[in-house]
C-alpha cells in the first residue's frame, strides 16, 4: 500500500500518545514493505525515519488552530499525491477525512477519547469536538476507537459502529539504566507518572499524596504541556526534596524510566486506552490507576484501582509491598499487555484493516 498518516505532530515522538502511536505503527507497516509517509509540523533533521517518509508543512501555532489547521493544509496536500489509503489520528480532524473520499481515496479516523472533556478547553472548542463526533460517524469510511468503552459510547450515542483496535506496547525491561541514573534515580527505588501536564490529567493530585507518604523513594513526574504553564508552575510548587520534575523525556531515557520503576501511577481522567498504562504494564510495573472504565479495562486485575481520596494509603501500600510481590503484580501485567496489546498485535489490526479499505478504493 501507499498509505499516509495525518492529524499528529508528527514523528519521531514528542509529545504525547498519538504521536507514539504514530511513530510506532508507521514503523511497522513500513518494516512489513508499505510505502508510509508521516505528516508532521515541526521538522526533524532528516526526510525518513525508522523507514517512514516524513512531509512537512507549517500550521498555525495556537492552542486552538493548531491540529486543525495542519490538518487541513496536509490534506489539501495529499490529494494530489497518489495514496491508496489515509490514516487520520483525532475526532477533531473528522471533518477533513471526508475531502479524499470525493477524491476516490478511503479514509480511516482514529478518534481516541472524549476530548471534548478535557479542562483545557473553551466552550468553543468543546463544541467543535461534539460535532466532530457526529462528523466521525458517516465521514470517514471506517472508524477507529482504542478503547471498549468509547467503541460502546459511538455505538449507543452515534449508532455507529467502530473498528476497536487499541494502542500497543513493548514487551519486557530494558537493562540499561544510565538514563535513570542521569536523573538521580536508583533502578527499583522510584515512583513513576507520566502524562501530559494538563488538569484532568492530575499530576498535581498525585505530587500532593506523594508528599504525605512515608517512604525513602522518589517521585519521578514526567511530562509537559505547551499550553500550561500556571498548572505545570503549580505542580512544581514543593519543597520536598524526594520530587523530581525534569519536564518530558522520549526515546530511550523514557524507556529506561518505564522499565526500572517500583510503582507506575495512571492519574488521567479523560482518554481511551492510555499508551503510558499499557507501556508501563508491559515493563512489568506495578500500576496503580485512576478508576476510570477506559483504564480499569486495560489493567483491572492486574493494577490497583484507586480514587481522589485514597491515593494516599494506595500510595503508601504499594511502596511498602515487598520487592517480590510487586514483582509478582507487574508480571501479571505484563502476561496480559503480550497477550492483548503487543505492537504486532496492533499492526495486525490496522494492516487488515487498511488494505481492506484499498481494496475497495
Amino acid at each position: 500500500m501507499r498509505l499516509a498518516l495525518l492529524g499528529t505532530r508528527g514523528i519521531p515522538a514528542r509529545y504525547g500518545g498519538f504521536e507514539t502511536f504514530a511513530e510506532e505503527i508507521s514503523a511497522r507497516l513500513a518494516e512489513r514493505g508499505h510505502d508510509v509517509t508521516v505528516f508532521c509540523r515541526k521538522k526533524y533533521s532528516n526526510s525518513t525515519y525508522r523507514g517512514v517518509k516524513l512531509r512537512y508543512l507549517p500550521t498555525i501555532r495556537h492552542k486552538y488552530l493548531d491540529t486543525v489547521a495542519h490538518t487541513a493544509l496536509s490534506t489539501a496536500d495529499v490529494l494530489f499525491r497518489g495514496f491508496e489509503v489515509l490514516l487520520y489520528c483525532n475526532a477533531a480532524n473528522a471533518l477533513f477525512t471526508l475531502w479524499p473520499r470525493f477524491a476516490g481515496t478511503p479514509t480511516a479516523l482514529n478518534v481516541d477519547g472524549l476530548e471534548r472533556h478535557r479542562k483545557k478547553w473553551n466552550r468553543l472548542a468543546k463544541s467543535w469536538y461534539l460535532i466532530s463526533e457526529w462528523l466521525a460517524t458517516w465521514c470517514p469510511s471506517a472508524v477507529i476507537t482504542d478503547a471498549a468503552k468509547i467503541r460502546q459510547y459511538y455505538l449507543q450515542r452515534h449508532k455507529r459502529e467502530s473498528t476497536f483496535i487499541p494502542y500497543g506496547a513493548d514487551i519486557g525491561k530494558l537493562r540499561e539504566t544510565n538514563a535513570v541514573r542521569a536523573l538521580g534515580l536508583e533502578p527499583g527505588k522510584y515512583v513513576l507518572y507520566v502524562s501530559r501536564m494538563e488538569p484532568e490529567n492530575n499530576a498535581l493530585l498525585v505530587r500532593q499524596a506523594f508528599e504525605q507518604v512515608n517512604t525513602d523513594l522518589k517521585l519521578a513526574l514526567i511530562g509537559d504541556a505547551p499550553y500550561s504553564a500556571k498548572y505545570i508552575a503549580q505542580v512544581k510548587d514543593t519543597s520536598d526534596s524526594r520530587i523530581i520534575i525534569p519536564g518530558a523525556i522520549y526515546g530511550d531515557g523514557y524507556h529506561q524510566l518505564q522499565s526500572h520503576s517500583a510503582v507506575y501511577v495512571q492519574a488521567t481522567e479523560v482518554g481511551g486506552t492510555h499508551p503510558a498504562l499499557i507501556e508501563a504494564m508491559g515493563r512489568g510495573a506495578l500500576v496503580l490507576y485512576l478508576d476510570t472504565p477506559e483504564s480499569r479495562e486495560v489493567a483491572e486485575d492486574v493494577g490497583v484501582p484507586f480514587d481522589h481520596e485514597n491515593l494516599v494509603p494506595k500510595l503508601q501500600w504499594a511502596v511498602q509491598l515487598p520487592d517480590e510481590e510487586r514483582a509478582a503484580w507487574g508480571a501479571r501485567a505484563m502476561s496480559k499487555i503480550e497477550k492483548l496489546y503487543s505492537w504486532e498485535v496492533v499492526t495486525d489490526a490496522y494492516e487488515n484493516l487498511l488494505e481492506h479499505l484499498a481494496s475497495r478504493r
